[in-house]
């Protein structure tokens, strides 16, 4: 118990308390809360705060009408290629942001071969429509659409069919069933996942950072990182004010997601589930509208940033005579790219593990052996995953950059400092699947050996790591393979020497070598792909949910409508 406090005391807890106390001090003033009061009145500060809550606010509209209608549509109709489609609709919840902004620069940008085959590429030496406003918006809320699609959808697996049967024994057809009871049940649903999108908006910085930074668009995040790179740490009381404003904002929207669930919560009778409506005459029609839609959302960048991979320049047209393997050789050989590499999968992978091995005692205390501190501790995880991940690199940069009591050295400036970031903002990824999974396992087992006199760490060796094993294994990889391309974190805890894929993509791109940070983000793609599946190998073995991208094949009670 001593060692899991003290863990997640020393990744999370301690740092955002000594964030949080400075950003509240009194600052030059001296008078109560002046550092807050300082910044707030800044200009910079100003335009900062109302670019975020627009950008954020425009890329909720444009998640829940998004993840709304996706989900509706895989959902209630027996569309073709299901699963597929499902995989589709989530994927931009497994692309790194920063990859996603560039596949969609490339995608929008003049010289797309995309676009240029449908003749629809923007003149030449134009001007990217995404560098502005109005494309972070844009592509944050396609970035947090699945947050909508996945609330919605399992709120369609719980659908009870005796309703659906009512009202099309009463006489309604499809449309009027979706109008009077299907929106009503799942409209909680969208506003709780659209809350949890406009959490996620805020907090997010890979898409302003390629987007809002060159279009001279900045929100807090990037103002956080710009007034840190450009000053060092001399700045980190005015940016821990910042910080403080961001976690406000998050924490705001995480309550209000809470009382939306608590005032809305509509109760349905438990029984067998709608699976969705007969084909009609505008099934096919439907079905190549949503299959358009997700190619364009979700394959066609990708197709953009694997031709801007394959030409030797930018402005030189795509084609089997001009495209060549030479930016991938070139990526390869770089010896901080190759560093890079290294380190990223050394962190990513001591993160997984850790993660895992630590989520173990935590879980198996609080639900087995019913400790009720380890169910703090349990709690007490969480904010690190919560906050926004600029806030969290802030109060790791604040907590280790004296050096460590005893020790007496500083941890800033080396790799030491990624991971401990990386250990707290991923640890309930693994701890929750633990959980579920222990919470699933008969605790007759731990009762009969606990009569016996076996120890609890036998009882936990012998009895929990084998039932909890194929969770700790997916959270392990889920953490791997959402670690291996991190920039939020990265991108203010890096030094020389300890550069991360993340960082490299972003350094490549804001250089204006555009060929080679596509290159670079095609070989992450490919690596989080066969971390994917073989995280969706162990899926079969989890219990439901452990996995997002499998949420519409774990959702327990569907069967087949006799209509």
């Amino acid at each position: 118990m001593a060692l899991v406090a003290c863990f997640v005391l020393v990744t999370g807890l301690w740092p955002l308390i000594r964030l949080f106390a400075l950003a509240l001090g009194p600052g030059e003033t001296g008078e109560p809360l002046g550092l807050l009061r300082e910044t707030l009145s800044g200009r910079a500060f100003g335009r900062a705060l109302g670019n975020t809550l627009a950008s954020s606010g425009g890329s909720v509209v444009i998640s829940a009408a998004l993840g709304t209608a996706l989900a509706l549509a895989t959902g209630l109709l027996r569309l073709p290629g299901q699963a597929l489609l499902g995989f589709l609709a989530l994927s931009p919840l497994l692309i790194p942001s920063q990859i996603m902004a560039l596949a969609w620069i490339e995608l929008m940008g003049s010289g797309s071969a995309v676009l240029g085959a449908l003749g629809l590429a923007p003149a030449p030496g134009s001007r990217n429509p995404l560098y502005s406003g109005a494309g972070v918006a844009w592509l944050m809320g396609i970035e947090h659409m699945p947050l909508v699609f996945i609330a919605v959808r399992a709120r369609l697996a719980g659908l009870p069919l005796d309703l659906i049967e009512a009202a099309r024994i009463g006489g309604a057809g499809p449309a009027r069933i979706l109008r009077r009871i299907v929106l009503p049940l799942t409209l909680p649903s969208v506003a709780a996942g659209s809350v949890l999108a406009f959490a996620a908006a805020v907090g997010n910085f890979g898409v302003p950072a390629l987007l809002g930074i060159p279009g001279r668009f900045p929100v807090l995040t990037t103002l956080i990182y710009q007034r840190l790179n450009g000053f060092g740490p001399g700045v980190i009381g005015s940016v821990a004010a910042m910080a403080l404003v961001l976690v406000a904002l998050a924490a705001a929207a995480l309550i209000l997601r809470q009382l939306v669930l608590r005032w809305t919560a509509v109760p349905v009778p438990a029984g067998r589930s709608f699976t969705g409506f007969e084909r009609g005459r505008w099934h096919w029609p439907l079905t190549a509208a949503v299959w358009a839609v997700l190619v364009a959302l979700s394959v066609l960048p990708i197709v953009a940033l694997a031709t801007t991979a394959l030409v030797p320049a930018l402005g030189v047209p795509f084609g089997l005579g001009t495209a060549t393997l030479r930016n991938f050789e070139a990526v390869l050989a770089n010896p901080a790219i190759r560093r890079a590499f290294a380190n990223s999968f050394m962190l990513a992978g001591a993160a997984g593990l850790v993660s895992a091995v630590v989520a173990l005692p935590i879980a198996w205390l609080s639900l087995t052996a019913r400790n009720p501190l380890a169910r703090v501790l349990s709690w007490l995880a969480e904010p690190a995953h919560v906050v926004p991940g600029t806030v969290l690199a802030l109060a790791m940069i604040l907590a280790y950059l004296r050096p460590l009591p005893l020790l007496g050295v500083s941890i800033y400036g080396t790799g030491a400092i990624l991971l401990i970031a990386y250990l707290g903002r991923f640890l309930p990824l693994a701890l929750r699947p633990v959980e579920a999974a222990l919470s699933a396992s008969d605790p007759a087992l731990d009762e009969a050996a606990r009569i016996h006199g076996v120890p609890p760490l036998r009882r936990m060796l012998g009895i929990a790591v084998p039932a909890a094993l194929p969770a700790m294994a997916a959270g392990a990889l889920v953490i791997f393979m959402t670690a291996i391309n991190e920039l939020t974190l990265s991108a203010l805890l890096w030094s020389a020497g300890n550069e991360t894929i993340g960082v490299q993509i972003f350094s490549l791109q804001y250089e204006g070598n555009s060929t080679a940070a596509a290159a670079l983000s095609v070989l992450a793609l490919a690596a989080v792909a066969m971390l994917v599946m073989a995280a969706d190998r162990l899926g079969r073995r989890l219990p439901p949910g452990a996995l997002p991208w499998r949420v519409a094949q774990d959702q327990p009670g569907r069967t087949t409508s006799p209509r």
